[in-house]
């Protein structure tokens, strides 16, 4: 059976219990990210009480984090096309690890930002190449709803970080959430080690050391013929010479790929600013810090549920125009939000499908980015993406911080941001339209 032929097998046939499984493990990863990324937004409060923080220095610090994962995503990920998903995961991890232990440790501001920016670069390495391999392990029809679920586990992390600072901040102070995330993240690390296989697309693509071998042994996880020998080295040339980064602006590729990096940074901008100020800015509107707290891990929750549901409805229509969709009423739901915050039971009520809704958007993203290129480059392309995305998270924390500073009211931010979205629905149609074109032209 040639390396074409087992690649075609897996996307028309029936997902068999290890693809799942390999997906669960992407999940778990994405929430090791999520606790990772949001703990700062959680803990942002308590930070900013110790050190006597202005609004723009809590910025700094929500966006020191986001830094690093564009970092991450634009120099880390693009790695992995070279030395393999697993090791570039396994790497990443290790890195997240250390600078969140470190991050409990931390004496001023300044340290703790520089602690993020670390952290940060090990997630953006993660989020690239475990997006790719949730991608790649699934077949044709469940592909949008396998990247979805994996990102359901950003929302599970981020609820998980909520939590624990709840339990743990009165009790322990913020660094002890910190420190509980970089021991999540050790543990996860040993975990990969042990389940997490290396991309078949990978090993067929680039045949590294005992390539034959570690295919074989994931073939028979997968109940699936082994082969005899990979791709001779003619195939493997040419597909060297493919791999550089003019492939993702080679042709009609540069338009679909400026469209999805812009998508990536108006989407990316929206969402960091609900996920980092939102508990902030409601305890500053009247709330108490618990229940600001409260609101935020209820719009993480709901991104567990937006993420599975697009990935559903992507199974039934066209993933583009589920996510058009999704980004509409998420403009409305952020509209909304502020208005109705004095009244706390309704604000939860509103969070959650706000929840719901962003993070279902990010998860669209994120199902249709693998789908554009092909293997050799997949996660370069992803990466760049995510990480030209991260830009817009990178200046969402920092634009809020000094819109508050300016004593501009919440009600007129959040509706600066809800255009975003409105903004994003234009280029997700403009994409489907381009990658519609040239699955015509290939047919």
């Amino acid at each position: 059976m040639s390396s074409n032929t087992i690649l075609t097998h897996i996307n028309q046939q029936p997902m068999t219990m290890y693809q799942w499984f390999v997906i669960g493990i992407c999940i778990c990863l994405n929430i090791i990210d999520g606790f990772d990324v949001m703990v700062m937004a959680f803990t942002a409060p308590s930070v900013s009480a110790e050190w006597h923080l202005s609004a723009s220095h809590v910025g700094i610090l929500l966006s020191a984090g986001l830094f690093g994962m564009a970092g991450g995503s634009i120099f880390l990920a693009p790695f992995a096309d070279k030395i393999g998903r697993r090791k570039l995961i396994l790497t990443c991890l290790a890195i997240a690890a250390a600078s969140m232990l470190a991050s409990a440790e931390a004496t001023s501001h300044t340290m703790l930002a520089i602690f993020r920016f670390v952290t940060g670069l090990g997630v953006g390495g993660i989020l690239a190449s475990s997006n790719v391999v949730a991608s790649e392990y699934a077949n044709v029809r469940w592909r949008s709803l396998a990247v979805s679920l994996m990102s359901t586990g950003y929302g599970i992390g981020a609820t998980l970080g909520g939590v624990l600072s709840l339990t743990l901040i009165g009790e322990f102070g913020w660094r002890s959430v910190f420190l509980a995330g970089g021991i999540t993240t050790v543990v996860m690390l040993v975990l990969a080690i042990w389940l997490l296989p290396e991309s078949l697309d990978y090993l067929f693509a680039k045949r590294p050391k005992n390539a034959l071998l570690i295919t074989n042994k994931i073939l028979q996880k997968m109940k699936i013929q082994t082969i005899a020998q990979l791709p001779d080295a003619a195939v493997l040339t040419v597909q060297q010479e493919q791999t550089a980064i003019s492939k993702l602006f080679h042709g009609n590729k540069a338009r679909q790929t400026l469209l999805l990096w812009f998508s990536f940074f108006l989407v990316m901008f929206g969402f960091y600013f609900v996920m980092s100020w939102t508990p902030k800015i409601l305890i500053a509107m009247g709330m108490s810090a618990k229940q600001g707290v409260s609101a935020g891990i209820l719009i993480s929750i709901g991104g567990i549920f937006g993420a599975a549901i697009i990935g559903l409805l992507a199974a039934k229509i066209r993933i583009f125009y589920a996510l058009s969709s999704f980004l509409g009423l998420t403009a409305l739901c952020v509209f909304l939000f502020v208005s109705v915050s004095a009244q706390v039971s309704t604000a939860f009520i509103v969070g959650v499908f706000l929840g719901l809704l962003i993070n279902g958007c990010v998860a669209g993203l994120y199902s249709i980015s693998p789908t554009i290129y092909a293997a050799d480059v997949r996660n370069r392309g992803v990466g760049y993406a995510i990480g030209f995305g991260r830009l817009g998270a990178i200046l969402s924390p920092i634009v809020a911080g000094v819109f508050l500073d300016q004593h501009i009211a919440a009600a007129t931010i959040y509706a600066y941001y809800g255009v975003v979205f409105i903004f994003a629905i234009v280029l997700i149609l403009l994409l489907s339209r381009e990658v519609k074109r040239e699955q015509q032209q290939i047919a």
